[in-house]
């Protein structure tokens, strides 16, 4: 039996017990398994990779603003979120040391003016910067076992944001259809619409100069459970992870980390459920965010991607 120390929304503590039963297993796919979608994913390879802003960042979940056009990286394979906008630095650099095997390129993603252009909030804001998928191929069914894969440098934690909370999230963007009560007049009916959800990661930082933590110290944060409360899974150090999510056709959700850039395994399973309840219908795509405080002077926590890709069985 797999333990979980898990975190409500109040920070009260509790502990998770999933019982990994063997036929569990091997209703699961590891993410990576079968075949690559090579119309989606990047391995920033290409020198001349870049990322084109195309003028104020978008902020519609904040004042809704959209502010079009969007800005998209030069091979049309990453996009702004119309929802939240871009991290305000996204690079190709150099691969650090122990990354993939002839990795020459990956990608540095670091915020400053999160939230609305212009407006301070000084409070803990995100940018998301996300994949090309459904644009390019289509939303995919969950029969089809899609998943996710990438890998995560996390800087030496003196170049950390100076801050306890998240600083970085990697979520997947998923499909379903619930039911829901429609007041008309005198009447109610129950009608059905499709809901996205947007089950992932984040890594939490703890500072020492906070007063509750004796270190410095991140961890992987999964959100979430079937009520979409958060649950604390690894201990994280500055380094490559690698991390990756599937979904099958049952509609579960099953989150996948291990140190290094070693391909993911059975063993490395963290959890499996229906996050917030739902039972995924289709994946849409993967995608990053970027967080730090809104005081537009504290860059966020600068990490690193590489190669994030997609898969399919069949």
């Amino acid at each position: 039996m797999k333990s979980l120390v898990g975190w409500g929304l109040r920070g009260v503590c509790f502990v998770l017990a999933i019982p990994l039963l063997y036929a569990t297993v091997e209703a699961q796919v590891v993410p990576g398994t079968g075949v690559k979608l090579n119309q989606v994913g990047d391995d920033f390879e290409e020198e001349s990779w870049k990322w084109v802003q195309n003028g104020a960042k978008a902020s519609r979940e904040q004042d809704e603003q959209v502010r079009s056009p969007l800005g998209v990286s030069s091979n049309r394979r990453w996009f702004e979120s119309p929802k939240r906008g871009m991290p305000d630095h996204i690079v190709r650099v150099e691969t650090p040391a122990g990354g993939l095997p002839g990795s020459k390129g990956a990608l540095k993603i670091q915020t400053l003016n999160s939230g609305v252009p212009g407006l301070n909030s000084f409070q803990m804001e995100q940018d998301d910067l996300i994949m090309a998928c459904s644009s390019r191929i289509g939303m995919i069914s969950v029969s089809r076992n899609p998943s996710c894969v990438t890998r995560v440098y996390l800087p030496p934690f003196d170049r950390w944001e100076d801050r306890s909370g998240s600083h970085f999230g990697y979520r997947i963007d998923l499909k379903t259809t619930i039911s829901e009560k429609e007041k008309k007049f005198f009447f109610t009916k129950t009608v059905k619409k499709q809901e996205d959800y947007w089950p992932g990661y984040f890594i939490e930082f703890h500072s020492a100069h906070d007063g509750r933590f004796r270190e410095d110290e991140a961890y992987l944060i999964i959100r979430g459970n079937n009520l979409g409360h958060e649950m604390r899974s690894l201990k994280l150090s500055p380094g490559w992870w690698t991390l990756g999510m599937s979904v099958t056709g049952d509609g579960r959700v099953h989150f996948y980390g291990r140190q290094g850039v070693g391909n993911l395994t059975a063993t490395d399973l963290l959890h499996s459920g229906t996050p917030y309840g739902y039972v995924a219908e289709h994946f849409a795509t993967h995608f990053f965010n970027s967080c730090n405080t809104n005081d537009g002077q504290t860059w966020s926590t600068p990490i690193i991607i590489d190669d994030p890709t997609i898969y399919t069985t069949h």
